[in-house]
């Protein structure tokens, strides 16, 4: 993707069972002992996609004075753990040595480089089963409301501006009482008050673990147990990496607990219709990764295929396709095959420039100028066929494009979005909270319906400066990804949510736009 849009984080958690499962002892590729913490790292690794500020990790050892103990810092995952530098790496798996684990990577839309923000985050109590540890995934949309309502209790205060704090207030609420809280009850509670998408894992000191996914199904995760081992992750990736052969999706509103050494299943709400975030499968994951048995590389190829079968430019020797690296390939190759035109790397991501998104603004231009290096050598004199998986704000695709035609002398350029038009912000876990940062809301009216005009096509392609501009169509995101359309979140596409507080925030948004604010709805 052009655009600097960013998930909230990644989860990961790991327990070597006190008896095994099944017969098939866990062949992984690197050797598990009782350390399960050695493998968080790498399973980090995996996710970093989905957050690049901080990372961190909690283990159980019944045999230490500090039964849960977390390491966590500000950085990638390879910096935080110094995975260059073997000796300190050691020392930091051996000294956060553990049976039970859970992980943690960070992108922020609150607190920065500040350390206290980033994930885990520990609650020590002197009972056990009140000393706890999570880590969060996704957005608590009605967080305002229940932070305000907390506040208005005598003696409440908070000291960070993260939902994040909502959740360990919710969980330290739920193991209230003088005896050991089951934990489907305390999940039981937090479901009926949470508004949005989310998914977490949690570890105490009476080492109880549990991951989660939100009743709605909106943020996704995946488990798998062979021999001893039960992991669960964001995604797939991270297991299948590590060894796992048969990895399966949490259901909306599940939990997979480990008590007393033994893994088991509940459902801690009730799941009427699931609503999965389509950019999943767009944008944010892995595309080696499946999400509830749809396979990411495969939806993006088919939304490549599509956008070829309704193509209506004349082709010729002097068209090529050219992806906007990286998750856009895979759609580019669909389509460029699917016409028969040559797909090539016209455009080259410098892999080593700095997050952007926590850049000044007066210095962000210039990065984003430096993240990609277009080649005259394969665009001058051509029709470009530039294929992007999505178009939020289009400030780097404004900038992509200039180089493009101006300073690589392409003849013509024709932009293919592998998505439909971002017309509403997202209230459940993606960077995109206003109305006003959006690029397609001022092209289509209240009637809109999926699919923009021939009229407002034309407009937008004239703001962009490019030839023309088509988008996947709304209608084709279910079948392209392989599921039900009526299965998907499709909230920042069509303005309709799946849960109360979605719809709720969204006429907030266009309020606060209308009176001429950003539309932003929260911090």
């Amino acid at each position: 993707m052009s655009e600097d849009l960013h998930h909230e984080c990644g989860v990961v958690a790991l327990y070597q069972l006190d008896e095994a499962v099944d017969d098939k002892p866990f062949n992984g590729r690197e050797k598990v002992t009782e350390n399960v913490a050695a493998l968080v790292p790498g399973m980090l690794l995996d996710l970093q996609t989905r957050g690049q500020l901080a990372a961190g990790l909690t283990s159980y050892n019944p045999e230490r004075d500090q039964l849960i103990d977390t390491f966590k810092d500000v950085g990638v995952v390879s910096e935080v753990f110094r995975m260059s530098r073997p000796e300190k790496y050691a020392a930091v798996i051996e000294e956060y040595a553990g049976k039970a684990a859970i992980g943690h990577t960070r992108y922020a839309t609150a607190g920065g480089d500040d350390v206290r923000y980033a994930q885990p985050f520990e609650r020590h109590h002197g009972r056990l089963w009140k000393w706890f540890s999570f880590a969060f995934n996704g957005t608590v949309s009605n967080y305002t409301e229940l932070r305000d309502k907390l506040l208005s209790k005598q003696g409440y205060h908070f000291s960070l501006k993260t939902d994040t704090e909502i959740v360990m207030h919710a969980l330290a609420h739920g193991l209230r009482g003088e005896t050991k809280v089951d934990l489907k009850k305390v999940m039981k509670e937090i479901g009926g008050e949470f508004d949005g998408g989310y998914s977490m894992a949690y570890l105490d000191a009476a080492g109880r673990l549990f991951v989660a996914r939100d009743p709605a199904g909106i943020r996704p995760m995946s488990w798998a147990v062979q021999g001893r081992l039960f992991a669960a992750a964001s995604e797939s990736v991270a297991l299948t990496n590590i060894g796992f052969t048969e990895v399966n999706s949490l259901d909306p509103g599940q939990m997979a607990i480990v008590e007393k050494g033994r893994l088991r299943f509940e459902r801690f709400a009730p799941s009427n219709t699931p609503a999965r975030c389509f950019f999943e499968w767009v944008y944010f994951a892995n595309v080696a990764s499946e999400i509830d048995g749809a396979g990411v590389y495969r939806s993006r190829a088919a939304t490549g295929h599509h956008l070829a079968s309704i193509e209506d430019q004349t082709v010729d020797e002097d068209c090529i396709v050219v992806p906007v690296p990286d998750t856009a390939k895979a759609a580019a190759d669909a389509f460029a095959y699917q016409l028969g035109i040559p797909c090539m790397e016209g455009i080259i991501r410098n892999r080593y420039v700095g997050r952007t998104f926590i850049l000044s603004k007066d210095s962000r231009e210039r990065t984003i100028r430096s993240k990609y290096t277009p080649l005259p050598s394969v665009l001058s004199g051509k029709r470009v066929f530039l294929v992007e998986d999505s178009i939020v704000r289009s400030t780097t695709m404004k900038i992509l494009i200039q180089q493009i035609r101006k300073e690589c002398g392409a003849r013509e350029i024709h932009v293919r979005v592998a998505c439909p038009p971002i017309v509403a912000p997202c209230f459940y876990g993606i960077d995109m909270s206003t109305v006003g940062e959006l690029f397609a809301p001022n092209f289509v009216n209240g009637r809109y319906q999926g699919n923009p005009t021939p009229g407002a096509l034309k407009k937008m392609a004239t703001a962009l400066k490019v030839d023309s501009l088509r988008y996947l169509p709304v209608k084709q995101l279910g079948p392209t990804i392989g599921v039900e359309a009526d299965s998907l979140c499709l909230g920042c596409v069509t303005g309709k949510y799946p849960t109360k507080w979605g719809n709720k925030l969204m006429r907030r948004a266009k309020n606060n736009a209308k009176n001429g604010q950003d539309g932003r709805t929260y911090e």
